[in-house]
């Protein structure tokens, strides 16, 4: 296993001790705060109080005013309006929230979500055609449509009028689409202040709007519960207004009457939602939401979210645990014989930028996750292809240093369509381009990463002894939540630990053990698939950990979580 470079923080004592007297905190609250952009009394209150006044005018988006506009001459009109969302976690969550807020509005509506094994991602001109024939003059998509040029001059010219919501990356070449109007941060032209909005947060913004010009603006607030959901479950950055969104949502999940959304949160185990955090809501609720699309169709996310019958919500919500039961164990599949099929090929990934894997047949719900696994494990930007025929559709994942969108669209020639984010996105292409995606891809990622950036890294934000960390620490600590992309939980380092005991294996994989400082308590401590590198748990070690609470029997303790271990130096 390559050694991990241990990155630590540097502070400024000065400026800590400042800030720390200012809130009333502890120095490593203020150092954490400092760390995160939060240097100022006035931003560090505001990143600890996250409240509604945090959330931006949604008129600030480019194109609100002219969507709006339509949309209401619709409902009033009795125009009906089909909802065209993506299948994974945040195209339905957003076409749920959007559904719901025009049917409160009195608009007829319908909704579309593609498969996405016989459709395939984004908009495509079948299904256009097919509402177009069935009655509707517009559409209004979530969470797709900004690279979906074909089909919406198809739209155009035949009098179907198409709004896209969306926050992936325009066509650097051609713009937007010709559609009515498009909603999305990430457009030329657009100012508004946060380019880091989900998709299901780009469709709020314009039901924010909406029910502002109904005089309905009090009701808004209600939708951040599902926004919440699938602003975490995609992943977003949690700064700035997503953290505002995430922040509120969580607060509210305990009074949600929802009954799809109390269905899932019961056979998720997360109760009446009373407690939850992001961490809830990224490995159980999304997993089970994701499934759907994954495994079948994802209409039947917003249909548990939409329906207002209590036993069809508890068998919708079944439904998607079986499906993503079945996701896990199709997941362990692929990701086995993808790495399989790495270690097999001439693609050393020591003398390689990124790796491109593909296989016949592959579960196609599933690729994108094997990227991820093997791109955290190589610490490389990872393509996992499915090859189907003639045909390959593939998932493709990056590391923190390189722009994968950039990297693809340097092949674009070779591609029958693609599209996504800077670190996350999906391609189809011919089989026989396989080797060509590999070459240039390469050699793309050869010129913007160095030999550092392929050294899997940890940052550490501060260093704490262990005889410093107290339940009040801790308290504090809960006030930087919620954590997630772009406010991970805090991670610490401390020197010279005892082992007070042998490592107790847990399961397979995971340790069970307790360490102390120089003049510390022991301190209960987990590593997490840890076991392999027992042999280096030895008296002088330093440790690289995070630390919450944790409950047992009725007794709250703390607990260190290991993130890497190295000898003393």
């Amino acid at each position: 296993m390559t050694a991990k470079r241990w990155i630590v923080r540097e502070h400024d004592a000065q400026k800590i001790d400042a800030l720390a007297r200012a809130l009333s905190v502890s120095p490593t609250i203020a150092a954490l705060l400092i760390s995160r952009g939060c240097a100022d009394e006035t931003s560090a209150r505001k990143f600890l109080k996250p409240s509604h006044e945090h959330l931006h005018d949604p008129y600030l988006m480019k194109g609100v005013n002219e969507a709006v506009t339509r949309l209401l001459r619709a409902i009033d009109d009795g125009e009906p309006i089909l909802v065209y969302g993506d299948y994974d976690v945040d195209g339905t969550t957003g076409t749920a929230v959007l559904l719901r807020a025009l049917n409160l509005l009195g608009a007829r509506t319908g909704f579309h979500i593609p498969h996405r094994f016989t459709e395939g991602y984004g908009i495509q001109q079948p299904a256009l055609e097919k509402a177009w024939a069935e009655g509707y003059k517009l559409v209004i998509s979530v969470d797709c449509g900004i690279r979906a040029h074909a089909p919406l001059y198809w739209a155009r010219d035949n009098g179907l009028d198409v709004i896209i919501t969306d926050h992936h990356l325009p066509d650097e070449g051609e713009g937007v689409p010709p559609a009515y109007a498009v909603l999305n941060p990430n457009q030329q032209g657009c100012t508004y202040p946060d380019k880091n909005l989900a998709g299901v947060g780009v469709a709020f913004k314009l039901v924010h709007a909406l029910f502002r010009e109904r005089d309905r603006e009090s009701q808004v607030n209600s939708f951040l519960k599902i926004v919440a959901i699938g602003t975490v479950a995609d992943v977003a950055k949690l700064t700035g207004e997503n953290r505002a969104i995430v922040a509120l949502g969580l607060q509210d999940l305990a009074k949600a009457t929802n009954p799809g959304l109390r269905a899932l949160m019961e056979v998720c185990g997360c109760g009446d939602g009373a407690g939850m955090t992001a961490y809830d809501i990224g490995f159980r609720l999304g997993p089970r939401i994701n499934a759907a699309g994954r495994m079948d169709a994802a209409r039947a996310v917003v249909e548990l979210f939409s329906t207002r019958d209590t036993a069809e919500a508890k068998r919708l919500a079944m439904h998607l645990d079986t499906r993503n039961q079945e996701r896990q164990e199709v997941q362990r599949q692929i990701v086995e014989l993808a790495i399989k099929e790495l270690e097999g090929s001439a693609q050393d990934p020591a003398n390689s930028y990124v790796a491109v894997i593909a296989g016949e047949g592959w579960h196609r719900g599933v690729i994108g996750i094997a990227a991820s696994k093997i791109a955290e494990r190589i610490n490389r930007p990872c393509v996992v292809l499915s090859i189907e025929d003639d045909v390959a559709h593939g998932s493709a994942r990056s590391i923190e240093p390189y722009h994968l969108l950039n990297g693809l669209t340097s092949c674009a020639d070779l591609f029958d369509k693609f599209g996504g984010h800077s670190h996350a996105a999906g391609i189809t292409l011919k089989r026989a381009g396989i080797d060509e995606l590999r070459r240039r891809l390469n050699q793309h990622a050869g010129a913007h990463l160095t030999a550092d950036d392929l050294q899997p890294c940890v940052y550490v934000d501060a260093e704490l002894p262990t005889e410093e960390i107290s339940f009040e620490l801790v308290a504090q600590l809960k006030d930087l939540e919620p954590y997630g992309a772009g406010n991970p939980r805090p991670t610490f380092l401390a020197r010279n630990l005892c082992i007070v005991a042998e490592p107790r294996l847990i399961g397979e994989r995971h340790l069970k053990l307790r360490v102390r400082g120089p003049q510390g308590r022991p301190l209960e401590t987990i590593w997490w698939n840890g076991a392999d590198r027992a042999p280096v748990l030895k008296n002088g070690i330093e440790m690289v950990y995070t630390v919450e609470n944790s409950k047992w029997n009725g007794e709250t303790f703390l607990q260190l979580s290991v993130q890497d271990v190295r000898s003393g130096q």
